[in-house]
C-alpha cells in the first residue's frame, strides 16, 4: 500500500492509476491522516440475455389496466 498527499495525488494521478491497475492499493492523505482509497475496480462479466428466466412468473393480472387511483398516483397526482 503506498500513501501519497493531495498534491502528489493531483501531480502524478496518472502513475497512481496505473499502480492500482497493477493491483496496488493508493491511499491519499491530507496532513499524514487518510482521507480516501483508491482501489481497482472488479471486472464485471458480460451479461447474458435471458439469465433470469424462470425466476419471475407474471400472473395474468398484470397485464390488466391500473385502478384509476393507483395510476394517478404512479402519474404523481
Amino acid at each position: 500500500m503506498v500513501t501519497v498527499n493531495i498534491h502528489e495525488a493531483k501531480t502524478h494521478l496518472s502513475r497512481l492509476l496505473a499502480q492500482v491497475e497493477a493491483g496496488e492499493e493508493v491511499v491519499i492523505a491530507r496532513n499524514g491522516k487518510p482521507v480516501a482509497r483508491l482501489v481497482s475496480v472488479p471486472k464485471r462479466g458480460k451479461r447474458q440475455f435471458g439469465a433470469m428466466r424462470g425466476l419471475i412468473k407474471l400472473d395474468a393480472g398484470f397485464f390488466e389496466p391500473l385502478p384509476d387511483e393507483e395510476l394517478s398516483a404512479w402519474e404523481g397526482g
